[in-house]
């Protein structure tokens, strides 16, 4: 029979592990990605939360669902913007997506 099937022998027993080397590289990958993804998107809320708290009546916006308008009314939770002549809708501040320049609207 063993001239058809080889017979199974156990292998040698590995060598040593090389001890610190995946450890270390555990670590600089969680280095690496701390600072290709975490501190960017970090940074990026705190600014989008600095830019939400710093609006004021009369600021042009656009909201996440891009609508395009001037602010009316500012409060805690909420704000109106105007996005036509008349037409006053209110979003919360979280949705706002970014703030325009100064006569932005005119020009679009």
């Amino acid at each position: 029979m063993d001239l058809l099937i080889n017979s199974a022998w156990a292998a040698d027993a590995p060598p040593p592990s090389a001890g610190f080397g995946p450890l270390i590289m555990l670590g600089l990958f969680f280095v690496v990605f701390y600072f290709l993804l975490i501190r960017p998107q970090q940074k990026r809320a705190k600014e989008h939360a600095a830019m939400v708290t710093a609006l004021s009546t009369g600021d042009e916006v656009v909201t996440a669902g891009g609508l395009l308008g001037k602010i009316t009314e500012v409060g805690d939770d909420y704000l109106s913007i105007e996005i036509s002549s008349g037409t006053v809708v209110r979003v919360q501040r979280n949705t706002i997506g970014r703030a325009l320049p100064k006569g932005t609207i005119k020009n679009a």
